[in-house]
């Protein structure tokens, strides 16, 4: 099922993507499905950690989910280890998949001050880019502010920005975790300030979080967050549909579950992918339909 956004003079869709977000997600339903063409698994689809078998994964994924997932996130890394012939296979991969209808979010964790975030801000959120996409994820380690020309210029053309705020992973706690001076923590501080940044905005802002799945109940507040909430590290990484409500408490309705291994686990045949991606979106609907 393919959607058809409507698109001005510049060739960019005319809402914004929260408001895209939301109307995919009812359609297709509340799933993300990362994208990540490690070593490991290319091999386990018996394909070579080389450009071509980095292409042929890439074409399996966009032939067997491209129109029935709503959002999927690939990771420019494993592309970009290839270089120019890499990014040539990422190019041509979000242009698949936004042809079908899905949105893209690219998983780049930027982060920067001045020309240098206006640069990668234009890299992935500017339409004459060929690496432009509906979303990506920024970290804001250097200060939220500092990602103020992502968050303008995708405002701009419709798009999207998920910025880290709770990780999964050991080493994130020791910053994130932190408290500052006023008592809040640093994770706290994040959440905030992309709550300004969605407030008044309907049916839900363009701004998210990243907060992982495996996190636990932190007691961080984001019930005023009024934005989407991608929710990495479900299935292979440990996460259940069933610890959502754990983590995102009253904010439920905003969460974006995100499945990579556990769906892309059961390729390369073009049926256990479709079997895969149905199972999980349907433990993700059973969750937050229990939640409200």
């Amino acid at each position: 099922m393919a959607a058809s956004w409507r698109l001005d003079e510049r060739g960019v869709p005319v809402e914004s993507f929260g408001t895209r977000l939301e109307r995919l997600t009812a359609a297709r339903g509340p799933l993300c499905v990362g994208i990540d063409p490690h070593a490991g698994l290319l091999e386990r689809w018996g394909l070579a950690n080389d450009v071509a078998g980095l292409t042929r994964f890439s074409e399996t994924v966009v032939e067997a989910l491209a129109d029935r997932v709503a959002v999927f996130k690939p990771q420019s890394a494993f592309y970009e280890q290839f270089g120019s012939k890499g990014l040539a296979v990422l190019e041509s991969t979000i242009r698949q998949l936004r042809e079908a209808g899905a949105l893209v979010l690219l998983d780049v964790k930027r982060g920067d001050i001045g020309s240098t975030v206006a640069a990668y801000a234009a890299a992935y959120l500017d339409p004459s880019s060929p690496l432009y996409v509906d979303a990506i994820t920024a970290s804001p380690f250097l200060g939220v502010g500092s990602l103020a020309p992502m968050f303008d210029l995708a405002a701009k053309n419709g798009g999207g920005v998920f910025v880290l705020a709770l990780t999964s992973n050991p080493e994130g706690g020791s910053v994130q975790r932190a408290v500052a001076a006023d008592g809040r923590t640093v994770a706290q501080t994040v959440i905030d300030e992309i709550s300004q940044l969605n407030a008044g905005s309907t049916p839900i802002g363009s701004m998210g979080l990243v907060v992982g799945a495996t996190v636990g109940d932190t007691g961080h507040d984001l019930s005023r967050v009024n934005g989407p909430l991608l929710a990495p590290g479900l299935g292979a990484q440990g996460g259940t549909a069933q610890d959502l409500r754990t983590v995102f408490g009253s904010a439920i309705g905003s969460v974006l579950p995100s499945y990579s291994r556990e769906v892309l686990g059961k390729g390369p045949e073009i049926a256990g992918l479709r079997a895969a991606a149905d199972r999980v979106l349907d433990d993700v609907r059973a969750a937050l339909s229990a939640a409200s």
